[in-house]
């Protein structure tokens, strides 16, 4: 088992910028794959970005890239998401997953452990 707690979220003003974190615990290997995800509300939840174990790869949604950074930590099993130039659009809350593989899954349906979710609100 794998425990995701995510940290960081709150209300910016638009163009504004916050970094999100999600401490692992538990059964943690530097091996699993990490994902962010985020859910408005009445929507479904999309994909944001993932990075794989090393943290020599990742992938990013087009309406993130260029704005956001997924990195990783895994002397302090953590992983982040900066996000910059932050719009209305991104306000969401924001969920940390984790997988086994070593690949760049962007669907939820391929990530086993999820984080209980941080609010990020972005003000006009």
């Amino acid at each position: 088992q794998v425990q995701l707690v995510e940290s960081g979220g709150g209300v910016v003003q638009a163009g504004g910028s916050l970094r999100l974190s999600c401490a692992a615990s538990g059964r943690t290997s530097s091996t699993y794959g990490m994902g962010w995800f985020r859910q408005a509300p009445g929507k479904e939840r999309e994909f944001v970005a993932t990075i794989n174990w090393s943290g020599g790869s990742t992938n990013y949604a087009d309406s993130v890239k260029g704005r956001f950074t997924i990195s990783r930590d895994n002397a302090k099993n953590t992983v982040y998401l900066q996000m910059n130039s932050l719009k209305p659009e991104d306000k969401a809350v924001y969920y940390c997953a984790a997988r086994k593989g070593n690949w760049l899954p962007t669907a939820t349906a391929s990530y086993a452990y999820w984080g209980q979710g941080t609010q990020v609100t972005v003000s006009s």
